[in-house]
């Protein structure tokens, strides 16, 4: 994986400048508050760098543009540090921001296709977070998932190799749980017709 700590300006900035707004109020617990965050939120970032550039890779299929999403959701999640509430799952709001920028900046641009395109399911490496009934499922359906389309590739891999619950996925992605469930059970159709149909081949 191309994707490295030193190579994330937002890094390098962050040891020189605040990543919190300017307008938080100048008292010592205030400050303190705003240091512990954004710390926090650094050392985060650096131990969910690997699933944030997994998500990217299944939402884009590019490696280039999945190195470019976790670039610019560590940016983002340092320039927003004093918007984490703590006590809340890092993961879920880093999930979140990366599924934003996707959608809001990275998607609109006009990639040309086969141009560092690669299998979701050759490239996606487990990190042994997950037990052993996930990594099974997981690697099943990675197999077929980069086939899907991007709604229900997304919820997959968000409740299945994440293991995220439905309303947490329904979180990042702002939709209905409902939704989320009806997204996954095409999913599984899908996956269940393409294994019935290679098992005929």
């Amino acid at each position: 994986m191309s994707v490295a700590l030193t190579s994330f300006p937002a890094y390098s900035r962050a040891r020189t400048e605040s990543p919190v707004h300017p307008a938080v109020p100048k008292n010592a617990g205030s400050s303190e508050a705003a240091i512990a965050s954004a710390a926090d939120i650094r050392s985060g970032l650096t131990e969910n760098l690997a699933r944030l550039w997994r998500y990217g890779l299944v939402l884009s299929h590019q490696r280039d543009v999945a190195d470019d999403l976790v670039q610019a959701t560590c940016l983002r999640a340092l320039e927003r540090a004093d918007q984490f509430v703590p006590g809340t799952r890092l993961d879920r709001w880093l999930f979140s921001i990366l599924h934003s920028i996707w959608l809001n900046e990275i998607r609109s641009r006009r990639v040309r296709q086969g141009q560092g395109f690669v299998d979701a399911g050759d490239a996606l490496i487990f990190d042994g977070a997950h037990d052993t009934e996930t990594h099974v499922m997981a690697g099943q359906v990675l197999k077929r998932v980069s086939a899907l389309p991007e709604a229900q590739r997304t919820v997959v891999f968000l409740a299945y190799v994440e293991g995220l619950s439905y309303r947490e996925v329904a979180g990042i992605l702002d939709i209905p749980i409902g939704t989320v469930m009806s997204r996954l059970a095409a999913a599984r159709a899908k996956l269940s017709d393409d294994e019935r149909e290679g098992g005929r081949q």
